[in-house]
């Protein structure tokens, strides 16, 4: 069995994640259940990064440890991913005990190999960042990331030789166009940071203590860019004497899936640690784009933060699931707000998906008492619809191939939509007056079962819960050939999937909820 290694980055534990957040999750797991669907051994692994200055500043803040600090963060976004029904493997933690063993072996052997060295940072910092920045880097003197004040700082550090492998990487960049996507990110990575040459990093800190410690020179803590990074391979059983079997079967991972802020650290500083570790690189690694509220950056000195628990509170897990999955496309920021919401689960969701099952599986009902076979006996209008049923699983399979989520669903959507337009074409209720139309009107609605039940399955990945419904109302399961024809269909009774949404009360509700 082929395996698939899919990785999000680790969520920061200094808040609680926002929809912008969650959506990278949903992501990951749309696609990780999509390669399950097909056959692969997936592996999908998410978590926590838990050190850094930041978050000992917010533990002393609230007066508890660090410690007691990523516990209650980590809980919370594990929480929040679970209420976003995602199907992760590994939910892992740099505060596990495990994972610093590695760290520690790993800062150490590119220390014994001359990749580390010990010097001293001077340069302007940004605390929020964790972040030196050099004069030409600030934008308007100030962090080129976040926007917000830097100031001088120095302190002994241990450095680590990018430029010793820049020429390495921008060569196999270029040699591998699929490594970084989308290819606009590529283009700002090989332009913005290889060809100016790269600056060593700074790999540890004595400023803060709240972190891994170099176990040859305790003062010092192992800074991010080695801690986090290091967490695709640590919790896999990679260790620099005798690597797990583990670690042989899943690497090099098929996608790391990020957002677009953090590219840099995962096309230049991690492939670089990857080759000083004489290991291989991650297939791809895609930036993906943000989720703006309206047309602003969710944050919260913006006030414009929405919580996915709070989202799902509102309209359905799967109803935000579809949202974010669709809204964002492959390489453009997407926006949110909760009229958008609204509208598309009022047009796709009720309209299009659970009106096609409700009717059709009332039909069956009405008309055959649950009871439907294929009589082939044919309209003029079927063989474009059944052209559109067979083709499903390789339009979706092209999409997905290209990390096109969205034009993915709409595939999806597309027989959807056909399929009520037959409904309207065969006029089923006529064919129903006329006795000597029997065979013809069972073959209707056998066509559009027939339809129902291979979209539900195609959507699985994406809504799994919906996906479940439609097929338990059409009592057949996702593990039957899916494209053996079904000989049989025996219907149940018809559950709504989606209520159309009253968007006046809606809104007026949430405020209220807002304000408690």
């Amino acid at each position: 069995m082929e395996k698939y290694y899919i990785s999000t980055a680790i969520a920061y534990t200094s808040a609680k994640p926002h929809i912008g957040n969650t959506y990278e999750i949903v992501l990951a797991d749309a696609i990780a259940r999509y390669k399950r669907q097909k056959g692969f051994d997936v592996y999908f692994q998410t978590g926590t990064d838990e050190h850094g200055e930041k978050i000992q500043q917010k533990a002393e803040e609230k007066g508890i440890t660090p410690q007691a600090y990523v516990d209650q963060i980590a809980n919370e976004i594990k929480r929040i991913w679970d209420i976003m029904d995602t199907s992760y493997d590994n939910f892992v933690r740099t505060t596990d005990k495990n994972h610093k063993e590695k760290v520690q072996k790993i800062f150490k052997k590119l220390y014994d190999q001359n990749d580390i060295y010990k010097g001293k940072y001077e340069g302007l910092y940004c605390t929020p960042c964790e972040s030196f920045f050099t004069e030409s880097q600030l934008i308007d003197g100030k962090c080129p990331d976040c926007g917000r004040e830097v100031h001088k700082a120095s302190e002994e550090a241990y450095f680590f030789r990018l430029s010793k492998y820049q020429d390495r990487l921008l060569q196999y960049i270029q040699n591998h166009p699929e490594f970084i996507q989308p290819e606009s990110r590529k283009n700002e990575m090989i332009n913005n940071f290889l060809k100016p040459g790269l600056q060593d990093l700074c790999v540890s800190r004595t400023s803060f203590t709240w972190g891994i410690p170099v176990d040859f020179d305790p003062k010092h803590v192992i800074y991010v860019w080695i801690d986090a990074l290091s967490n695709y391979i640590t919790n896999i059983g990679y260790d620099t004497e005798k690597p797990e079997e583990k670690f042989n079967k899943y690497w090099p991972a098929d996608l790391h899936l990020i957002g677009k802020d953090i590219i840099r650290f995962h096309t230049i500083y991690w492939p670089i640690l990857l080759m000083a570790l004489d290991l291989p690189l991650p297939k791809q690694v895609f930036g993906h784009p943000w989720l703006l509220f309206g047309q602003d950056k969710m944050s919260k000195s913006k006030g414009n933060i929405m919580y996915a628990d709070d989202l799902v509170n509102y309209f359905g897990v799967d109803a935000i699931r579809y949202y974010v999955l669709h809204e964002i496309p492959f390489a453009n920021d997407g926006s949110i707000s909760y009229e958008l919401i609204i509208d598309r689960v009022n047009s796709d969701l009720a309209n299009v998906l659970g009106n096609l099952v409700n009717r059709t599986i009332s039909m069956a009902n009405k008309y055959f008492d649950g009871k439907v076979t294929n009589k082939k006996i044919p309209t003029s209008y079927d063989s474009d619809l059944i052209e559109k049923i067979n083709s499903l699983d390789k339009k979706v399979a092209e999409k997905m191939d290209k990390l096109e989520i969205g034009a993915a669903l709409d595939e999806i959507f597309d027989l959807l939509r056909r399929s009520n337009k037959y409904i309207d074409e065969t006029t089923p209720w006529i064919l129903a007056k006329n006795p000597e139309e029997k065979e013809k009107l069972e073959t209707v609605i056998y066509n559009l079962l027939e339809s129902i039940r291979v979209a539900a399955i195609e959507l699985k990945p994406f809504l799994p819960s919906t996906s479940q419904k439609i097929l338990e109302q059409l009592n057949t399961n996702i593990e039957e050939e899916r494209f053996l024809e079904k000989q049989k269909y025996e219907t149940s009774i018809p559950v709504p999937l989606f209520q159309r949404i009253d968007k006046e009360k809606k809104l007026k509700e949430i405020e209220e909820l807002s304000k408690k």
